[in-house]
């Protein structure tokens, strides 16, 4: 039998650290590629195996499911390798395939089936399940247990309504959207609409309150909550019921929390009420037997349009540990050896993150070899480097074997970059993947499908309903759906109420009143089922009972064959959610397609290129990376140029799209790019001059001034940045600029040979200019 020693021998001395902390709080700083899941999954082994802890007591928070799945897989295969040699004493890769799944089984009977690990909004749906109906909001609206989790596009239909139809406001002044962003950011940051109120007293903040006011009660009408609620609500319910927070402090013994540095304030109180249990006093929190531990990294934090706030993992040692300082704190492990990039690659990055002020210091640290140039490419415009690309990519699959079409990714920072890409791509008949366009659970079919299901489940879920009560069309028109909703509003009640009673419906519906009968009636023999026939059953019965699938085929089109497979491939989904699910209730499986993402559906060792925005790719890595369109207003985006915040989060983002790279990286920008219908001259990043200048190969160079760091353009170039910098530039100063003309220095960035300055062009607005590079002259008045 192994012993934990052999166990652990093959971590490395920091991880080991992290792995064998006990109780007490633990931040784990993981920079990109160190291990940080097999850290997480090591650790939770080892309290269980070494501490003795239940498995039940651990509380272990992904930020996507499918981290949650690779934690879960990695936990099994850790504990079956474990088994096979103390039962079999054989290797698990090397046991006869039945020996294999019995092993399998009992480690997932033993070890996996009651840990709770998942993304926040998957754990706390869970707990809700239990425990919502013992909260009221400050209104004292309540929910039941089988409540709907609206997605996204249902709260966002639900504010239109409220906007464009309830308060009958000018959907201009308050654009539905930008409505439902500032409801989600006052979630976000706890906020009720009273609060929202009061810290927004203007006239704008007081409208928005109220619709958030009435959107609630929407909410609470259906039965339902939205992604944001499914943090928000446990929080209070915490907050105002003792005896329920007790409950679940005492059994999240050991709490653990990956990408740290991407939680927002509610995620923190939750954090900190499920810790403490709510206990104030520092002095007085009892550690025994319990811990929390942190991994993330404030390098990284690339969310803050979602309320991140990197400052959680900033303050960790303040608020949790004992706030010494690094060479001295018990209570924090840096994770710094990267096992993923080659050493040029690990270089480049961290001589760009360090010019970020606000984070903790480290340093990426190769355990590979130095790799190969990190490659940039001056293309004159949008096509040319598109087509630079796809070239580079097409060649780079010819000549090595290891590599496939998956092996490459095109990074980007806006979606709308994607197009002469993909375009090229199709004519090259090259496969690729646009990670993050519509998800399978965002499909028009797939929605109405899962319709059907909410509402069996959950029938005060009116939206559901009002859904699929005429899809497909069986000749209720929208008078007859007005009648029946503005009876159920006049008095008080759910629209369910109504379509159940026959005397109404006959009364209301008029000619439509058998098939408003028969609908409820099909609505009525699924929800019979719900406790007798497994998920995937129901699936198929809304399918034929509602006609859907007669419906698709006797249309007989192209889409109506796709839309065919598509609700095939949820048949499909449920199948696969019942095989790998313990608990495979209807509401359990429903909560899992609310909360799943494109991200989670990225398969693995896709042979197809992929092509993604720089917040895509993080958690992701590729042999060869191509980071496109580096230049100022681009990347870093015009809205971060006045703002030295922003501007640090965009190099954060940066910092995050160079090491998705593992073997090679290239980099590229354009002369001009087609902005807005016409075409705009561009200037390169400022972020390109950030990396060092060595590593930096283009085809100019010769291979033996590369080498050497001496190219004369290279030289050149240093010489005419260092006169530059002698300069001393002001605020109000006007320049010249050779392409853009006339403008006027309007803010001054960094010092000495990092300077660059913010100039404002009549014609062209404002601009972000290394003066080093543009050679700019100053106009004498």
């Amino acid at each position: 039998m192994t012993t934990t020693t052999d166990f652990l021998s093959h971590l490395n001395p920091s991880q080991r650290r992290a792995v064998e902390h006990h109780c007490g709080p633990l931040l784990v700083v993981a920079g990109a590629g160190s291990g940080k899941t097999r850290a997480l999954t090591y650790r939770i082994a080892n309290l269980i195996l070494q501490h003795r802890v239940d498995p039940e007591n651990i509380l272990a928070v992904t930020f996507t499911n499918k981290a949650a799945r690779e934690m879960k897989e990695r936990i099994q295969k850790l504990f079956a390798d474990r088994l096979a040699i103390t039962e079999y004493n054989e290797r698990f890769d090397l046991l006869p395939e039945d020996d294999q799944t019995k092993l399998k089984s009992k480690v997932w009977k033993n070890y996996i089936k009651d840990m709770w690990c998942g993304t926040f909004h998957s754990l706390l749906s869970r707990v809700l399940r239990f425990d919502i109906d013992k909260y009221q909001d400050e209104k004292g609206r309540q929910w039941t247990r089988n409540f709907s989790i609206f997605d996204e596009s249902d709260a966002q239909s639900l504010v239109k309504e409220i906007v464009t139809k309830q308060l009958n406001l000018d959907n201009k002044k308050f654009e539905p959207r930008s409505v439902r962003y500032a409801i989600s950011n006052a979630k976000n940051q706890g906020l009720s609409p009273k609060e929202f109120e009061t810290e927004q007293p203007n006239y704008r903040g007081r409208v928005i309150a109220e619709v958030y006011n009435h959107y609630q009660s929407r909410l609470a009408q259906n039965n339902a909550l939205d992604f944001d609620d499914l943090i928000l609500v446990p929080v209070r319910l915490f907050q105002q019921n003792e005896q329920v927070l007790g409950y679940w402090h005492n059994k999240f013994r050991h709490i653990l929390v990956d990408e740290y540095q991407d939680t927002n304030r509610t995620q923190y109180e939750l954090i900190r009420l499920l810790t403490t249990n709510n206990e104030t006093k520092k002095t007085d929190w009892d550690w025994t037997n319990r811990s929390t531990f942190v991994v993330g990294d404030a390098d990284q934090s690339i969310y803050s349009f979602r309320m991140a706030d990197f400052t959680i993992l900033l303050d960790f040692q303040q608020d949790f540990g004992d706030g010494l300082p690094d060479d001295d704190t018990r209570t924090m492990v840096k994770l710094e050896e990267n096992y993923r990039s080659c050493e040029n690659i690990l270089q480049a990055a961290n001589q760009l993150i360090e010019n970020n002020t606000q984070r903790i210091d480290k340093i990426l640290k190769a355990t590979r070899g130095a790799g190969e140039e990190i490659f940039c490419h001056k293309a004159d415009d949008e096509i040319a480097e598109a087509d630079f690309v796809i070239k580079e990519i097409s060649s780079l699959e010819n000549q090595h074997p290891e590599l496939n079409w998956g092996s490459f990714a095109i990074l980007y920072r806006t979606n709308a970059q994607s197009r002469p890409f993909e375009e090229l791509l199709v004519r090259s008949g090259i496969p690729y993947t646009v990670v993050g366009g519509i998800k399978f659970y965002d499909r028009k079919e797939i929605k109405d499908v899962l319709a059907y299901l909410r509402a069996i489940a959950n029938p005060a879920d009116t939206l559901s309903l009002l859904r699929v009560i005429n899809t497909p069309r069986r000749g209720i028109g929208k008078a007859t759906i007005d009648a029946l909703v503005n009876a159920a509003q006049e008095l008080g009640t759910t629209l369910w109420e109504i379509l159940i009673d026959e005397t109404s419906v006959n009364t209301l519906a008029g000619r439509s009143a058998k098939a408003v009968n028969t609908f409820a009636q099909m609505i009525r023999h699924l929800q019979e089922q719900i406790e007798t026939v497994p998920v995937s059953e129901l699936v198929q019965g809304v399918l034929e009972n509602s006609g859907y699938i007669k419906d698709l085929e006797t249309q007989s089109t192209d889409e109506a064959e796709d839309r065919l497979q598509n609700v095939q491939q949820l048949f499909n989904a449920a199948l696969q959610f019942e095989e790998e699910n313990e608990d495979v209730n209807l509401q359990a499986f429903l909560a899992s397609t609310a909360l799943s993402s494109d991200l989670d559906n990225l398969k693995e060792g896709e042979t197809a290129v992929s092509l993604l925005t720089l917040h895509a790719s993080k958690g992701l890595e590729f042999p060869v990376v191509f980071l496109v369109g580096m230049e100022q207003g681009l990347f870093p985006n015009y809205r971060s140029m006045n703002d030295p915040a922003s501007l640090e989060e965009e190099r954060r983002l940066c910092y995050v799209g160079i090491t998705r790279a593992q073997e090679r990286l290239y980099i590229t920008h354009a002369r001009e790019r087609r902005l807005y219908g016409s075409r705009e001259p561009a200037l390169r990043s400022q972020f390109l001059d950030e990396l060092p200048e060595e590593l930096l190969m283009t085809r100019q160079k010769s291979t033996v001034a590369y080498t050497k760091g001496t190219a004369g353009s290279t030289a050149q170039r240093t010489t005419k940045r260092n006169q530059d910098t002698t300069a001393s530039w002001q605020v109000g100063e006007k320049v010249l600029h050779k392409a853009f003309g006339i403008g006027e220095i309007t803010h001054i960035f960094g010092s000495g040979n990092k300077v660059s300055l913010a100039i404002k062009f009549d014609s062209l607005g404002q601009k972000i200019i290394d003066p080093r590079v543009a050679q700019l002259q100053r106009v004498e008045w």
